[in-house]
């Protein structure tokens, strides 16, 4: 573990993403076994280096995971600004996330990889529709049918 402050900075530095013009993970990405949180630390590195863009970390997608996980958003970030890396990342949350089966791991992963955008509740599938009318070429729009389609979408991942 890194202890020396500018240490610190330095290794949190060259592990950001600058978000400003690149993507995090997609939502689908395992990281530690879990959906979403490599993304979680993609933004919370950005975050700590001041390159997070328009991404936010700790938002509602990232509490699905905390809480899912039982891991506190504060201690979580408390760990990475440490400078830690993705292996020591993926070993806190192993260590320190709620105990559960491979197979209630497993099944929530599906669950979020397929959770449809009609499942959502009526005014996020109203701010959804909005927004691919806006956003979203007719032909992609097509294609977005789960809630994670959404992000892979704008993030050029659904090309």
């Amino acid at each position: 573990m890194k202890t020396d402050p500018q240490n610190k900075l330095n290794a949190i530095r060259n592990l950001a993403l600058d978000l400003t013009y690149e993507y995090p993970r997609s939502p689908r990405a395992l990281f530690a076994g879990y959906v979403i949180a490599g993304r979680m630390l993609d933004k919370c590195r950005a975050a700590l280096n001041g390159t997070e863009g328009k991404y936010v970390y700790n938002c509602p997608l990232d509490r699905v995971f905390l809480e899912f996980a039982g891991l506190d958003a504060d201690d979580f970030k408390d760990y990475v600004a440490t400078g830690a890396t993705d292996e020591e990342v993926a070993d806190w949350i192993h260590a320190h996330a709620k105990p559960r089966s491979f197979a209630e791991i497993a099944a929530w992963n599906f669950t979020l990889k397929g959770r449809r955008i009609c499942e959502l509740p009526p005014d996020w599938q109203a701010w959804v529709q909005e927004y691919l009318l806006t956003n979203v070429e007719p032909e992609i729009q097509e294609r977005i049918i789960f809630n994670f389609d959404l992000l892979d979408a704008e993030e050029g991942r659904l090309g």
